[in-house]
């Protein structure tokens, strides 16, 4: 298979396949985890907070006291890797055109020197995470080959997307081929792995939020 022939595959078959995967992963597991149930609280509500489940949500997004002191490369790591992956993802105008071309909606992207300093910022922040948990002895007792997985799921199409752009490394077609598949391999991974929680984050933020709320315990 030619270096053509690989991206007209990772453009069409496999994107398919890829995304028909992670759509029926993801409705799986979401009905998994509704289906579960909640059962009655009988129990009157000990606190009027009806804004408990929204504010959790918000609130679950910064640092708790102290803790940004207390673990640094944790907090800054993860904030940074977030922000260089979303601007990658929703603010890259090449991505904003492909999303266009498949909803079409689209928005301003930001200057592709911001993007490109903020998608490196992002792979050091991995690098700099990836390496304390290694160090630490806690979290690399915590740490289980699906950490590492979605830690190399995630880098690798930040890594090949830049060197795609910049025209680094192997032959640019092979390259783009190589991050449309990496991206696929992502969306294959997302509904499985421990990146399921792109999706449930914020929905386990209100139910641990609103439940606490009703019990009068602070969430």
């Amino acid at each position: 298979m030619s270096n053509l022939e690989l991206l007209t595959w990772a453009r069409g078959p496999a994107l398919a396949w890829a995304m028909g995967i992670c759509v029926a992963g993801i409705v799986l597991r979401l009905f998994e985890i509704f289906a579960l149930g909640r059962k009655a609280d009988l129990s009157p509500r000990r606190l009027i907070s009806p804004g408990s489940g929204w504010r959790t949500m918000l609130s679950r997004s910064l640092p708790p006291a102290g803790m940004l002191r207390r673990s640094p490369v944790t907090y800054v790591g993860g904030y940074v890797f977030h922000v260089g992956l979303f601007a990658a993802i929703l603010l890259f105008a090449p991505h904003i055109a492909l999303i266009r071309s498949l909803v079409g909606i689209g928005w301003p992207a930001l200057a592709s020197p911001l993007v490109d300093a903020l998608v490196i910022a992002a792979m050091a922040a991995l690098l700099v995470l990836l390496a304390h948990r290694v160090a630490d002895p806690v979290k690399r007792l915590l740490s289980g080959g699906g950490d590492y997985l979605a830690w190399a799921a995630t880098a690798l199409p930040l890594l090949t997307g830049y060197l795609a752009v910049h025209h680094l490394g192997l032959d640019y077609t092979l390259m783009l081929a190589l991050h449309i598949l990496t991206v696929e391999a992502l969306l294959v991974l997302l509904p499985f792995t421990k990146l399921f929680h792109t999706v449930s984050l914020f929905a386990a933020r209100w139910y641990n939020g609103d439940i606490f709320g009703r019990k009068g315990v602070a969430s």
